[in-house]
């Protein structure tokens, strides 16, 4: 058997083990390869599943098209548009100042146990972060649970258990916190990107055509994550989704005007965005203000 073949069989065996009993699983999916991989292993491994994509509003339109081209897709839309939450927060979005991901990427599943493409070669943080089934509670519950029911976990910093062995405790462990608190499960967190394409690729499935025009990761326009370069190539490549952006900034300076707030040097929506896509080091050391906490 290959090593791939052991991945995959071992990726269906974690969904059988976590599958709730009542409910589908919450399929997390994003349009991208990692999200396609669980969607075609949930279907291998013959589980209930629910399959939704939270719209960001700054989602690519070629990501769009590709997500309503999948069967049985339920796709959610946001309270408030990104437009509208960087009036709100009365900052743009940033590596720092990240409530874009809290408001329109994670507040779906709200007791459900959610299925995620996560996997540790994307990421330093994600190795330090995530394990097979990872539970987000209140500290002082979830230990004392996983004490009384023997499983073996790791705290981790950012918050939550890590739940790394497939055992009837962490069985168990899912079963009884995943009502009160967010339960995920990561089924291929040890594949590499190798065995993303090879598994995606043997099963035909032909994946968001951005990776045929070479972006190597998809996410929303304009995401800060992606540094300054990136920034830049997105917005010279969708000029309607700046065009958003500096209206959004200019409503944004308008708020702070209201709430007596510091424009920090910022005259115009372009002074924002010039701030925004540049390298300048308060980007990166902007800490986040008392009105975000």
């Amino acid at each position: 058997m290959s090593e791939l073949q052991t991945k995959i069989n071992t990726a269906i065996e974690r969904l059988k083990a976590f599958e709730p009993a009542d409910e589908p699983y919450y399929l997390c999916y994003s349009g991208g390869k990692d999200s396609d991989c669980i969607r075609i292993l949930s279907d291998l491994a013959g589980v209930k599943h629910d399959i939704v994509h939270n719209l960001t509003t700054v989602d690519a339109p070629e990501t769009v098209r590709y997500i309503k081209s999948i069967p049985n897709v339920q796709i959610k839309m946001p309270k408030y548009s990104m437009w509208q939450l960087i009036e709100k927060k009365k900052i743009p979005p940033t590596r720092l100042v990240r409530y874009c991901c809290s408001e329109l990427k994670e507040k779906g599943g709200k007791g459900r146990v959610k299925v995620t493409g996560v996997r540790w070669a994307e990421s330093a943080s994600r190795k330090q972060n995530g394990g097979i089934v990872k539970i987000i509670g209140k500290p002082k519950s979830t230990i004392a649970l996983a004490e009384e029911l023997q499983a073996e976990y790791e705290q981790v910093p950012k918050g939550g258990l890590i739940l790394n062995i497939d055992n009837d405790e962490s069985r168990r462990m899912v079963e009884q916190c995943y009502r009160t608190t967010s339960t995920l499960v990561n089924p291929i967190i040890d594949w590499t990107d190798e065995d993303v394409w090879k598994f995606l690729n043997h099963y035909g499935c032909k994946s968001n055509p951005l990776y045929q025009c070479g972006d190597k990761r998809i996410g929303c326009i304009g995401c800060p994550m992606q540094g300054g370069a990136g920034m830049k190539s997105d917005l010279v490549r969708y000029p309607k989704y700046r065009d958003n952006y500096l209206r959004a900034f200019k409503r944004m300076l308008k708020a702070r005007e209201a709430a007596g707030l510091d424009n920090n040097s910022w005259n115009s929506p372009e002074d924002v965005m010039m701030w925004w896509v540049g390298d300048n080091p308060l980007q990166m050391s902007f800490e986040t203000p008392e009105y975000l906490k």
